[in-house]
């Protein structure tokens, strides 16, 4: 179960907001048409050497406290409340391991992002950031492998994070080979003691088997024996494709080089753990069968919503009640005028 809280201020008559546009109009209208005055002279020149600039700085003071009594008056009647809600969400049930190749010839541009040549590694982990973003309510792991499998982030609903994690996912972070049957045993083992209502893992690669100490087929059953749903992603095309290389000069240019992998294997060990192969030749291709992973790792979701509100409309009445008798204590008193 996954609780959280908001909070936030609601308006239950906020047209009645449009009111607060009236007080600049008429400070506006009162500051240039000005007071009638209590007594009539026949010249000011007497009278400039009695006026004092604090009484002029108290009327604008006096004046301001009406102006803001009248803003508060007015936000009362648009009867504010503060709200307050509780949701549960309750957890899909579905565990997933994302497992990443991260091996040297994973750094091969032959797929596209936005119309501009990408690497197979940049690629997958930009259809992976969207793939996780649209399972909210789901339990996803990461996993890099070369050599040796890498724990990248635990089987996790914390998806801002685990997103942060798949930053790091880069060429290098383990040693340059592809260890196929390790990565799946380390995958299964993330998920053997899961309670889960389905458990799945992702493996994408562009190699052939040939590090590790457990074989594909090996890990393979031992997922399958686990209640493991497996989908294997063949990524990159066979035949040429372009590659960067940096020079001495730290200068990079590509070169067309010959790739393939063991597409026959892969496909064998998807059909021992009782799973699904495919091959993501393209971007396309590669959105495509996310999609299709999407829509049959699907689980209800249990959402229930609670909401409080608390009206707040008497704390400006009573504020702006204050402000106005402060104006009339002070207009009787220090700030006086003659009659």
């Amino acid at each position: 179960m996954n609780p959280f809280h908001s909070l936030g201020i609601n308006f239950v008559n906020p047209w009645m907001l449009c009111l607060l546009l009236v007080i600049p109009v008429l400070a506006w209208i009162n500051g240039f048409q000005g007071k009638v005055p209590a007594i009539l002279f026949s010249a000011t020149a007497p009278l400039r050497s009695l006026g004092k600039s604090i009484e002029s700085k108290s009327g604008n003071f006096s004046s301001g406290l009406i102006y803001l009594a009248l803003g508060l008056l007015v936000i009362a009647l648009a009867r504010p409340q503060l709200g307050k809600s509780l949701s549960h969400v309750e957890a899909s049930g579905i565990d997933i391991i994302i497992a990443i190749d991260v091996s040297g010839s994973m750094v091969i541009e032959d797929y596209e992002i936005g119309g501009h040549r990408a690497s197979r590694i940049e690629t997958i982990k930009e259809v992976t950031r969207k793939f996780i973003e649209g399972r909210p309510n789901d339990r996803i792991g990461i996993i890099a492998f070369g050599g040796r499998p890498y724990l990248v982030s635990p089987l996790t609903l914390d998806h801002d994070w685990l997103l942060q994690n798949l930053e790091r996912v880069r060429i290098g972070i383990v040693e340059d080979s592809t260890a196929i049957g390790s990565a799946i045993a380390s995958a299964s083992s993330r998920l053997k003691n899961k309670e889960s209502k389905s458990k799945a893992i992702i493996l994408l690669t562009d190699g052939d088997n040939n590090a590790g100490k457990v074989m594909p087929e090996t890990a393979a059953e031992a997922a399958k024996a686990l209640g493991i749903k497996f989908y294997a992603i063949g990524a990159g095309t066979n035949g040429e494709a372009p590659c960067p290389i940096t020079d001495s000069f730290g200068r990079t240019h590509y070169e067309m080089i010959r790739v393939h992998f063991n597409e026959e294997g892969l496909k064998k060990v998807a059909a021992i753990a009782g799973g699904q192969y495919y091959r993501a030749a393209d971007t396309q291709s590669l959105e495509n069968i996310f999609t299709q992973i999407d829509k049959m790792e699907k689980s209800t979701v249990e959402l229930t919503q609670y909401k409080q509100y608390r009206d707040l409309f008497e704390w400006f009445i009573g504020a702006g009640g204050a402000l106005l008798a402060l104006q009339l204590v002070l207009g009787q008193t220090i700030w006086r005028k003659l009659p």
